[in-house]
């Protein structure tokens, strides 16, 4: 906000000059063009701190899933709550175009899996949740199950699962 202030009071000052400069006043003109490099500066460093936050926003997606906890989405704006969002449906069309009928999961394994099946210890209560072959588990805080990884790697992230390592 600082830096669109400064950016607004050089550009104000900028036009009062050159109005100045076009009736006669040539001195001015150095002082304009520093003016002017100094809004493209603040303009650079404004769109370098933006891109950063959009990378930051796109490996959110990854580490939480596409869900975001409200605490993170409390400090993001409302144009970065949309473009994560318009990322998440992006990659979810993709994935579902790679890998045959079900698609890909490109977000299952961050970490290259030891085995097909880990203890985990519920965190808080979730509800049934069911696996490949048709089993259904009620995940109620503090129980605990030998679940696949892949299957329960995404609530890991979210919070609701504590990968149990004995």
């Amino acid at each position: 906000r600082q830096a669109l202030e400064e950016m607004r009071a050089l550009y104000e000052r900028n036009q009062a000059d050159v109005s100045e400069a076009k009736a006669g006043r040539t001195d001015l003109i150095f002082l304009i063009r520093f003016r002017h490099c100094c809004l493209l500066r603040n303009q650079r460093c404004l769109l370098a701190y933006l891109y950063d936050r959009l990378l930051r926003i796109r490996a959110l997606r990854w580490e939480y899933g596409s869900v975001l906890p409200n605490t993170i989405q409390f400090h993001m704006s409302a144009e970065e709550v949309e473009w994560f969002n318009r990322y998440k449906k992006s990659l979810a069309t993709y994935m579902r175009s790679v890998g045959g009928e079900e698609g890909l999961d490109l977000t299952q394994d961050i970490k290259p899996p030891k085995s097909l099946y880990i203890e985990v210890r519920c965190l808080r209560d979730h509800g049934e949740f069911e696996i490949d072959d048709g089993t259904t588990i009620l995940l109620k805080k503090n129980s605990q199950h030998f679940l696949p990884r892949w299957k329960c790697e995404q609530l890991i992230r979210q919070g609701i699962l504590e990968h149990v390592l004995s």
